[in-house]
């Protein structure tokens, strides 16, 4: 495994296994019996108590002879540069090598220290990225060519982009049961089928239709349409009557599903675009008209930034980006001309929880697809949806809407090229 790759990944606790077998092949020379990888929960004199990757803690004792070295987000082991023990500060991330005690206690002979703002900037940076990216639902795939296809956009004239991935793209797959990307397990694009969502980190070409992609990260997740059943909030379960499938799904609900309410002016342009109506004028007015007729007085409030939900402060911003930018104002969404980034909408809208959600109302889901023992994980979920529903009856185009998904930035921990 490459020390880049390892470095990286002391921004994510859950790769502790790949952090050790490169350091016991970088420091082999100090002969080292302990291995430690963690968090620094706090510090007392030459001593730092580590809450390790393995869910304990672990006391570092410094001496000395002990080797500290600081390493960046991207660094290899050796770019590591010698710094006192005065600047490791509690939430910094550790891995070190020494000689055990007694109890939980090492002598370390050396300590790699990662350091807590460096992490967050390198997460911020990455999470940047990745939301700059592409996603959509992979169309076709050509392992040999090293290409992915994948539909775009919210109507069906939005052209297909071309990933392309090389030897140094990192390829990641999501866990089946599991939303978070920190789950998400090394893979290659043969895993990848149609069908699959994707999303890509990397370089667009002139025109949008390419993408050189650094990192891959893909999974097989379930696209729903339908009519809420129940909502248990106190048990975290949601029942659905699928519209394609035409009977219901139960599904998890965690503290990693993002849960949002589109505005009605906001589903109304959605539902215009989804009809393959040309934004702008020939669509839907500023208070968000669609074909229906008029918006409720409340929509038309929220347009205009009024109203006392959270989130309705944003929802005529959200509302001129789905049909395109405002004239003479600031672009809300995507490149002038072109699709919103319908993930920069949605992270705009006020969030729901499930007690808000009623029997029968509309809902959007993208989910993990289970295993035979557990049930399908709400990655994203949308209500106030009836607009689209309308727009695409049988729900399947509808659900592809949240495709490219969002789980939250990656943490930035996932191995990287170099």
């Amino acid at each position: 495994m490459k020390r880049v790759e390892t470095c990286r990944r002391l921004l994510s606790p859950g790769a502790a296994s790949a952090f050790l077998l490169v350091l016991a092949t970088a420091l082999g020379a100090h002969a080292a019996s302990t291995r430690v990888v963690g968090t620094v929960k706090s510090l007392s004199g030459n001593s730092i108590v580590v809450t390790t990757d393995a869910g304990g803690e672990s006391t570092l004792n410094l001496t000395a002879t002990t080797h500290i070295l600081k390493v960046l987000p991207g660094q290899t082991l050796k770019d590591a540069a010698p710094v006192q023990a005065s600047e490791i500060k509690v939430g910094d991330r550790i891995l070190a090598a020494g000689e055990p005690g007694e109890g939980n206690q090492t002598t370390a002979s050396t300590v790699v220290v990662m350091k807590q703002s460096d992490i967050a900037e390198k997460q911020r940076e990455e999470g940047d990225q990745w939301r700059r990216g592409v996603g959509g639902i992979a169309k076709e795939v050509n392992a040999a060519a090293g290409t992915v296809t994948i539909a775009n956009g919210l109507s069906a004239g939005a052209k297909p982009i071309l990933i392309h991935a090389s030897s140094s793209t990192a390829i990641r797959r999501y866990s089946p049961d599991s939303v978070k990307f920190d789950d998400a397990k090394p893979g290659t694009l043969d895993e990848i089928k149609p069908g699959d969502q994707v999303r890509a980190r990397g370089q667009k070409n002139a025109d949008g239709t390419e993408f050189e992609a650094q990192a891959i990260v893909s999974g097989t997740f379930r696209e729903i349409a339908g009519t809420v059943i129940s909502a248990d909030a106190a048990g975290g379960n949601l029942t659905v009557m699928d519209l394609a499938a035409k009977k219901p799904v139960t599904l998890k609900v965690t503290a990693d599903s993002q849960m949002r309410q589109l505005p009605e002016p906001v589903a109304e342009r959605l539902a215009m675009r989804l009809k393959g109506a040309p934004p702008g004028n020939g669509g839907p007015n500023p208070a968000g008209a669609g074909s229906g007729g008029a918006v409720s007085a409340r929509a038309q409030g929220e347009a205009s930034g009024g109203g006392s939900n959270p989130g309705q402060g944003q929802a005529g911003e959200a509302a001129a980006g789905a049909s395109g930018p405002r004239p003479g104002g600031p672009r809300a969404f995507g490149a002038a001309g072109g699709p919103p980034d319908f993930q920069q909408i949605l992270s705009r809208m006020p969030g729901v929880s499930l007690s808000d959600l009623h029997k029968g109302e509309a809902v959007m889901v993208v989910a993990t697809s289970g295993t035979t023992t557990t049930a399908p994980t709400t990655i994203t979920l949308l209500s106030g949806v009836e607009p689209i529903l309308a727009a695409a009856p049988s729900g399947a185009a509808a659900a592809t809407m949240l495709s490219p998904w969002n789980l939250g930035a990656p943490s930035g921990g996932e191995a990287a090229p170099e």
